[in-house]
């Protein structure tokens, strides 16, 4: 059943991701609740109704769930059993099964190794006894990533010895964790993907990820890679969307080395490499998440230009001062899109531009030199 326009949806997380959900919706006749703890949530400031309590909150869940016709989340780490909990009444997608699978890395290697998905080589590590002998199975350099709650960079510790697995142990916090074999990179791509309650899969063309410090920091659409690694990765994603049963929004990051796909992780949720499809695309990764939530038909995924998006980081707001904008918007083909976030600190994304133009080359000229006229105080 389509839930259509005039309905309220509900938004668990109130970043960014959420704000553009937001934005998406109510631009479609929608309205919106948000649920998050942060009075100055970015999503919550252009929401119907911004309810700020934790996300356990029993009274405000309660409060969503009588509200709201439908619900969806806009990162991963919303405990499976509250979205259980709500299912039981009305729709929210993507469900708890796959969100389970995707919010924990040793679930999430796990399944994709058992499913015959490509990966990196890695060991889990639950304890420090694990620690001992799993050099013998993934090869220096390595790299310890926190099972939950890593992101962006963050809880990772670089192995380059067995001395450096009990340091790293350690600076995680002792915490579950993947040992995962660093490989040969030749590039980093991804996929966003829909999959449709009946279904349906559509992909938005691949993107070219290039990371700094652990972040994203620029997507090149097309991604500048032979047509049989961006076939075979289209299929893997979609292989993957089903196995999961997922409904919604999704990206797969992949490896590209040695000319050879390696799965490296799924973000159940609209992605930042898929922000170009905000300018670049006839349709948004943000709308196709209200489509997929409402039960509607897939939007078309054509890319109407190459693109380049470039994250901002707080880093570029010196001393606090906003950015000097007009070396931005003195562009008619660069979109500026800024995400409502009160206090710009070093590594926070605080927004992101779109420059499209003729070929990737060109727009990513361009993109290099407005970043570079940004970052100068």
């Amino acid at each position: 059943m389509m839930i259509l326009p005039g309905s309220t949806l509900g938004m668990l997380g109130g970043g960014q991701l959420g704000r553009m959900f937001t934005i998406a919706a109510r631009n479609m006749g929608y309205e919106v609740i948000v649920l998050d703890p942060d009075k100055d949530s970015p999503a919550g400031k252009l929401a119907t109704n911004h309810i700020c309590a934790a996300y356990d909150d029993a009274t405000a869940l309660n409060k969503l769930n009588q509200s709201c016709d439908a619900i969806t989340t806009e990162f991963e780490n919303i405990p499976a059993a509250i979205l259980e909990t709500l299912a039981s009444s009305l729709p929210v997608r993507p469900g708890a099964k796959a969100v389970t699978i995707t919010q924990d890395r040793i679930h999430e290697k796990s399944f994709l190794r058992d499913s015959g998905f490509p990966t990196a080589p890695f060991v889990v590590v639950r304890s420090e006894a694990d620690l001992e002998g799993a050099l013998t199975h993934v090869s220096v350099p390595a790299i310890l990533k926190v099972s939950r709650f890593g992101y962006d960079g963050k809880g990772q510790y670089s192995v380059k010895s067995e001395s450096d697995c009990q340091s790293g142990w350690q600076a995680l916090g002792g915490n579950e964790c993947v040992l995962e074999q660093r490989v040969k990179l030749d590039v980093e791509i991804s996929v966003v993907l829909a999959r449709s309650t009946s279904g349906e899969v559509v992909t938005f063309p691949v993107g070219e990820n290039i990371h700094e410090d652990g972040i994203l920091d620029v997507s090149i659409v097309p991604a500048r890679v032979d047509d049989r690694l961006r076939e075979e990765a289209i299929t893997m994603a979609t292989e993957i969307a089903i196995a999961l049963d997922y409904i919604g929004v999704m990206a797969v990051e992949f490896f590209i080395s040695d000319g050879k796909l390696l799965v490296n992780e799924i973000a159940p949720r609209p992605h930042n490499s898929g922000h170009y499809t905000l300018d670049a695309t006839a349709t948004s990764q943000f709308e196709q998440q209200v489509r997929a939530l409402c039960g509607l038909p897939l939007g078309d995924t054509r890319l109407l230009s190459p693109v380049v998006m470039v994250n901002m980081l707080g880093d570029i707001w010196h001393g606090g001062n906003a950015p000097r904008w007009e070396k931005l918007l003195s562009h008619n083909n660069v979109m500026l899109h800024l995400y409502g976030k009160h206090e710009a600190r070093p590594g926070r994304k605080m927004g992101h531009f779109n420059v499209l133009d003729r070929d990737v080359d060109s727009a990513l000229k361009l993109a290099r030199d407005i970043q570079k006229q940004l970052a100068t105080p």
